[in-house]
C-alpha cells in the first residue's frame, strides 16, 4: 500500500526519541540498506511455543540475549504509576511511599560554589562565542533530520486524533463499558421525531471510525514500508539457508558413521581392559579390607599383651591407630559398631593404670635407702610412663611426684631422729614417748650430729630428685624438638606440593590439548607399582595395584614415628599423634623445674621446723659463740649445697638462721655489755700489768689477723706480765677493763667472719658497746662517779691521764675495726660506717676534756697560790717553791702514762696558764720591768721556776717564753 520493494527504509535508532520517515526520492538516501534481525522468521521475539523445533542456523547464530534489549534511560526512570512525573526512580524500587530525606553533607567533600567555575567560564566563554558565530554562518549539514522530525510530528498529530480508549492494551468490545463508550446507544434510538438526527449521528460515527481506521492503516503501512526491504531480504535468503542446512545434515551423518567405526576398532577393547583392571582393583581393595578387619579384630588381645609388659605407649598407639582405621577405612562396618566405645573405655583404663604406676614409681624412687648412689630407678620404665602420660595429655602428673616428695621429706627427718634416739642410752623411749621431746633431751653434740645427718640425707634426696626430674624434662624437650622438626617438614612438603601443583597444571593443560591421550591407564599402573614397592603393603602381590587402605599403610600414613634417645641412653619412638602445643610443653617443662625448686623449699621448710622444735626451750639461745658458729657454718653449707643442686635460693632456712643469728647477736651483745659494765663498775683506774696473752693478741692484730688466737698448750716457763702494752712500737699504760674490751672487740670481729649474715647487726652492737664504754668511763672519771661506785677517795691526775691513754688506745683500733667491717659489707651498706666516725669524734672530745681537766687543776692551783704572792725577800719565795713542787708532782704522775709529746703539750698549756695568773698578780702589785729592786726579785723567782720546770724529765727543751709576764710598754 504505502511501501514498495524499491523503497529504502531508515534504520531504527537505539534511542526512544528517534523518528522515522519514508524517503520520497531514492536519490536522497543517506544510509545503506540493512537487514534487521528482529524481523527474521526464526527470531525468538514472539511466543516460544510457536517456534519450529527443527534447528535454525539463524537462531543459533543470532540467539537473543539480554544484550539485545534496548531501552532508553528516561523510560527506565519514569514510573507510569505515578501521577507526578517529577518523582525520581527510587519510587519504582521502594514504592510510592518513598520519601526523600535531606542528605547530610559529607565532611570529606568541599562546598562547591560559583567561584570554583569562574576560571572555567573565563576560558570557555570565548570558545562559545566562536562556536555560535560559526553555527550561524554554516548551513545545516543534515536536512533529513528536520524532514524526519516534521514527518514524525505529523504522524503523531494524526494518531492523537484517535481516542485513547482504542490504544489501551486491554481494549475489548466484549466489555459493556468499552462497547458503550465506543458505540453509544443514543445513536441507535428509534424514537419518533429524532430519526433523521439519529441517522445522521450514526453516519457521522461511522465516518469518524472509518477516519480512525484510515489513520491507523496509514501509520501501519508507513511502518511496514520502513521494514519492507529487510522482510524481502530475509525471504530471499531462506533458500540459501535450506541448502546450507541440507549440506550440514549430510556432513553430520558422515561424521557419525566414522565415529562409530573408530569406536568399534579402537575404543571397545581398551575400555574392556580398563573395566577389567578396575574390577581387579576392587577385588584387591576388598581383600585388603578383609585383612584389615582381621587385623583390627586382634587389637584388644594385642593391647592386653602390651599392658601385661607395661608397654603403655605401644598400647595407646595401637588404640589410636585402630580408632583412626575404624573412623576412616572401616566406617559403617556393622560387626565393629561397638569396638570404638570398647577402645575408649580401654584407653581410660590405661590412663588410670599409668597414673597408678607413676605414683608407685615415685614412691619407690623416693623411699629407697638414701645412699651416695644417685642413679635413676628404672629409667626405661620412667621414660615409657612419661611418654604415655604426655600422649594422653595428663600434664599434671608431676603433682603426684611433688606430693610423694613432701611425704618423703617428712619421713627422712622422722627416721633420722628415731635412729639417733635409739643409739642414745640416756633417753628412755618408754618414758618419753613423743619424738620431739626425745629430741629435746639431746645435748648439743648429739643434736648437732643429728642435724648434720639430716642435711646429708636431704642433699642426697635433692640430687636424686634432680636426676629424676631432669630425665622427665628431657622427655618433654624431645617431644618439643619433634614438634619443631615436624613443622619444618610440613613447611618443606607444602613448598614441594606447590611446585608439583604447578607441574600438574602444565600436564593437565597438555592433556586437554590432546597430547597425552590414552596415558591414564599407564599412569595408573605406574602409581600401582610405586605403592607395591612400599614395605608396609604386605597383603598386596607384586602384580596387583596396591591401595593405601591396607591395614599397615593406613596405620603408618599418619603415625610416622622417629627414634629419639634420652640422656640415659633409652631409645623411644615418638609418634606424631602427640598433639601438644609448644606453649603447653614449655609450661610443663617450667613446672617440672619449679618442682625441683619446691623440693629445695620443702627440705628447707622441714629443716626449719626441726630447728624450731629444738629451739622451743631456748636451747639455741643458750649456745656459746663457738657452738653457734659451728651450727651456722653447717647451715650455711647446706644452704649453699641446695642452691648448687637446684639453682635457686631458698629463703626459709636462711631466714630462720638469720632469726637465730639475731637472737644470738642480742644475747652476745648483752652478755658482753653486761660484762663491760661490771668491769667498769669495779675498775679502780690504776695501771694494770699486761699478761703475755694480751700482748700476743695485740701483735696478731698488728700483723693483720683480726681474730682471737688459738689457745696454745701451757709452756714450761710462764712469761711474766709486762708493765706496758706495746702497740706498733708505742707504750700504752692501760687498765684491766680496756684489755678485756680489746678482746671483746676482737670477738665481735671474729663473729662477723664466722657468720657473715650478721655483719650489720654486729656493727651496730659494737658501735653501741664503744659508745657505752666512752660515756661510762666519762661518768666514772671526769664525772667522779668512781668515788661512789668503787669507793675512791679522789680522782687524781694519774687517774685522768690513765683514762686518756686508754681512750687513745681504743681510738687507735677504730680504723682497723672499720676496715674489717667495710670489707664485709655490701656497697649499699657503707653508710653504716659513719658510726665509727661519730665514735672517733666522741673519743677525741673526751680526750680533749681530760686534758682540759688537767690544765684546769693546775689553773685553780695557780690562782690560789699566786693571788697571795708578794714581791719580797727571801728569794725564791715560798709561793714559787710551792708551785714548783706541784709541777713536779704533776710531771711525776703523768710522765710514765702519757707520751713525751703529749706531756710537753700539756705543760705548755699549764705554763700559759701560769704566765697569765702571774701577769695579772704583777699588774695588781704594780711591778714593772724597769730593772728596779722589785723587778729583780720577780726575775729571781721566775728564774727559779724556769730552772725547776726545765729540770723535769723530757721538758729540758721546752720554750717557756717568760717575757710575756710583763706588760708591754706602749
Amino acid at each position: 500500500m504505502a511501501s514498495s520493494h524499491s523503497s529504502s527504509p531508515v534504520p531504527q535508532s537505539n534511542s526512544s526519541d528517534a523518528f522515522f520517515k519514508k524517503e520520497v526520492d531514492a536519490t536522497k538516501r543517506f544510509r545503506p540498506v540493512q537487514s534487521l534481525p528482529d524481523v527474521c522468521p526464526k527470531e525468538p521475539t514472539g511466543n516460544p511455543n510457536n517456534l519450529h523445533d527443527s534447528p535454525s542456523l539463524v537462531v543459533d547464530q543470532q540467539r537473543w540475549t539480554i544484550y539485545h534489549s534496548k531501552v532508553n534511560l528516561p523510560a527506565a526512570l519514569n514510573d507510569p504509576r505515578l501521577a507526578k512525573r517529577e518523582s525520581d526512580f527510587f519510587t519504582k524500587t521502594w514504592g510510592v511511599d518513598f520519601v526523600d530525606t535531606e542528605v547530610t553533607p559529607s565532611f570529606y567533600l568541599p562546598q562547591i560554589t560559583k567561584e570554583h567555575f569562574a576560571l572555567y567560564q573565563q576560558e570557555i566563554t570565548p570558545r562559545e562565542k566562536v562556536h555560535e558565530r560559526c553555527k550561524n554562518i554554516c548551513t545545516p549539514k543534515d536536512t533529513f533530520d528536520r524532514t524526519l522530525l516534521h514527518t514524525h510530528d505529523k504522524s503523531r498529530t494524526d494518531l492523537e486524533q484517535v481516542p485513547k480508549i482504542f490504544m489501551k492494551p486491554d481494549f475489548a468490545l466484549e466489555d459493556s463499558l468499552t462497547f458503550n463508550a465506543v458505540l453509544p446507544w443514543s445513536h441507535f434510538s428509534t424514537a419518533g421525531g429524532k430519526g433523521n438526527r439519529d441517522a445522521a449521528s450514526s453516519k457521522l460515527l461511522q465516518e469518524k471510525l472509518s477516519h480512525y481506521l484510515d489513520i491507523v492503516e496509514v501509520n501501519i503501512a508507513h511502518q511496514i514500508s520502513l521494514r519492507s526491504e529487510a522482510f524481502f531480504h530475509a525471504m530471499t535468503s531462506q533458500h540459501e539457508l535450506q541448502d546450507y542446512l541440507r549440506k550440514t545434515s549430510q556432513a553430520v551423518k558422515l561424521l557419525r558413521e566414522k565415529i562409530s567405526k573408530i569406536d568399534k576398532v579402537m575404543c571397545e577393547g581398551s575400555l574392556r581392559v580398563l573395566r577389567l583392571s578396575l574390577t581387579r582393583n576392587n577385588c584387591i581393595k576388598a581383600y585388603n579390607k578383609l585383612k584389615l578387619m582381621a587385623t583390627v579384630h586382634q587389637t584388644q588381645p594385642t593391647v592386653q599383651l602390651l599392658l601385661s609388659t607395661s608397654e603403655y605407649v605401644g598400647a595407646l598407639d595401637l588404640i589410636a591407630t585402630t580408632q583412626e582405621v575404624l573412623q576412616q577405612e572401616l566406617q559403617g562396618i556393622h560387626s565393629f559398631r561397638h569396638l570404638g566405645s570398647q577402645l575408649c573405655e580401654l584407653e581410660k583404663l590405661i590412663d588410670k593404670m599409668m597414673i597408678a604406676e607413676f605414683s608407685t614409681y615415685a614412691r619407690n624412687d623416693l623411699n629407697r635407702p638414701l645412699e651416695d648412689d644417685c642413679q635413676i630407678l628404672e629409667e626405661e620404665r620412667l621414660v615409657s610412663l612419661v611418654f604415655g602420660l604426655l600422649k594422653q595429655r595428663k600434664l599434671n602428673f608431676y603433682e603426684i611426684y611433688g606430693d610423694e616428695m613432701i611425704n618423703t621429706a617428712k619421713n627422712i627427718i622422722k627416721q633420722c631422729v628415731v635412729n639417733t634416739v635409739s643409739q642414745i642410752e640416756e633417753i628412755d623411749t618408754e618414758v618419753v614417748v613423743k619424738l620431739a621431746d626425745q629430741m629435746r633431751m639431746m645435748n648439743f653434740p648429739q643434736w648437732f650430729d643429728l642435724l648434720k645427718n639430716i642435711f646429708s640425707k636431704f642433699t642426697i634426696f635433692l640430687k636424686r630428685v634432680k636426676a629424676t626430674l631432669n630425665t622427665i624434662r628431657s622427655v618433654v624437650f624431645l617431644v618439643l624438638d619433634k614438634n619443631q622438626k615436624t613443622r619444618d617438614l610440613e613447611d618443606t612438603l607444602q613448598k614441594n606440593s606447590a611446585k608439583e601443583s604447578m607441574v600438574d597444571s602444565e600436564v593437565a593443560y597438555l592433556t586437554h590439548e590432546g597430547m597425552f591421550i590414552s596415558d591414564a591407564f599407564g599412569d595408573g599402573e605406574l602409581a600401582a607399582s610405586q605403592r607395591n614397592t612400599s614395605p608396609n603393603s604386605e597383603p598386596c602381590s607384586s602384580d596387583s595395584v596396591s591401595e593405601p587402605e591396607c591395614a599397615t599403610d593406613s596405620s603408618s600414613s599418619k603415625e610416622h614415628t622417629s627414634s629419639s634417645v634420652t640422656p640415659g641412653g633409652v631409645e623411644m619412638m615418638i609418634g606424631e599423634d602427640m598433639k601438644l602445643t609448644d606453649l603447653e610443653l614449655v609450661r610443663l617443662a617450667n613446672n617440672i623445674q619449679e618442682l625441683l625448686y619446691n623440693a629445695s623449699d620443702v627440705c628447707h621448710d622441714r629443716s626449719v621446723k626441726f630447728l624450731m622444735a629444738r629451739a622451743k626451750d631456748g636451747f639455741l639461745e643458750k649456745l656459746n659463740s663457738n657452738e653457734f658458729v659451728t651450727l651456722s657454718r653447717l647451715m650455711e653449707g647446706f644452704i649453699l649445697d641446695t642452691e648448687q643442686i637446684c639453682g635457686r635460693k631458698s629463703m626459709s632456712l636462711r631466714g630462720a638462721l638469720q632469726s637465730q643469728a639475731n637472737r644470738f647477736v642480742n644475747r652476745f651483745h648483752e652478755e658482753r655489755k653486761t660484762k663491760l659494765s661490771l668491769l667498769l663498775d669495779n675498775e679502780r683506774w690504776k695501771q694494770a700489768e699486761v699478761p703475755a696473752e694480751f700482748q700476743d693478741l695485740v701483735d696478731s692484730v698488728s700483723d693483720g689477723r683480726i681474730s682471737l688466737p688459738e689457745k696454745k698448750p701451757t709452756a714450761t716457763e710462764e712469761r711474766k706480765p709486762a708493765e706496758f702494752l706495746i702497740v706498733e712500737g708505742q707504750k700504752y699504760a692501760t687498765v684491766g677493763t680496756v684489755l678485756l674490751l680489746i678482746r671483746i672487740i676482737l670477738e665481735y670481729c671474729q663473729c662477723v667472719d664466722n657468720i657473715p649474715s650478721i655483719t650489720t647487726d654486729m656493727l651496730t652492737r659494737l658501735s653501741d658497746l664503744l659508745k657505752y664504754f666512752n660515756s661510762r668511763s666519762c661518768q666514772l672519771v671526769l664525772g667522779a662517779g668512781a668515788l661512789q661506785v668503787v669507793g675512791l677517795k679522789t680522782i687524781t691526775t694519774k687517774n685522768l691521764a690513765l683514762s686518756s691513754r686508754c681512750l687513745q688506745l681504743i681510738v687507735h683500733y677504730i680504723p682497723i675495726i672499720r676496715a674489717h667491717f667495710e670489707a664485709r659489707l655490701q656497697p649499699k651498706q657503707f653508710s653504716m660506717l659513719r658510726h665509727f666516725d661519730h665514735i672517733t669524734k666522741d673519743y677525741h672530745d673526751h680526750i680533749a676534756e681530760i686534758s682540759a681537766k688537767l690544765v684546769a687543776i693546775m689553773d685553780s692551783l695557780f690562782d690560789k697560790l699566786l693571788s697571795k704572792y708578794e714581791v719580797k725577800a727571801p728569794v725564791p719565795s715560798a709561793c714559787f717553791r710551792n708551785i714548783c713542787k706541784q709541777m713536779a708532782k704533776m710531771h711525776e704522775a703523768i710522765y710514765d702514762l702519757l707520751p713525751e709529746e703529749q706531756t710537753q703539750m700539756l705543760f705548755l698549756r699549764i705554763n700559759a696558764s701560769y704566765k697569765l695568773h702571774l701577769k695579772r698578780q704583777l699588774a695588781h702589785l704594780n711591778v714593772v720591768n724597769d730593772g728596779g729592786p722589785l723587778n729583780g726579785l720577780v726575775t729571781s723567782d721566775v728564774a727559779f721556776y724556769t730552772g725547776n720546770l726545765q729540770a723535769l724529765k723530757g721538758l729540758n727543751n721546752l720554750d717557756l717564753n717568760m717575757a710575756e709576764i710583763w706588760e708591754q710598754k706602749r
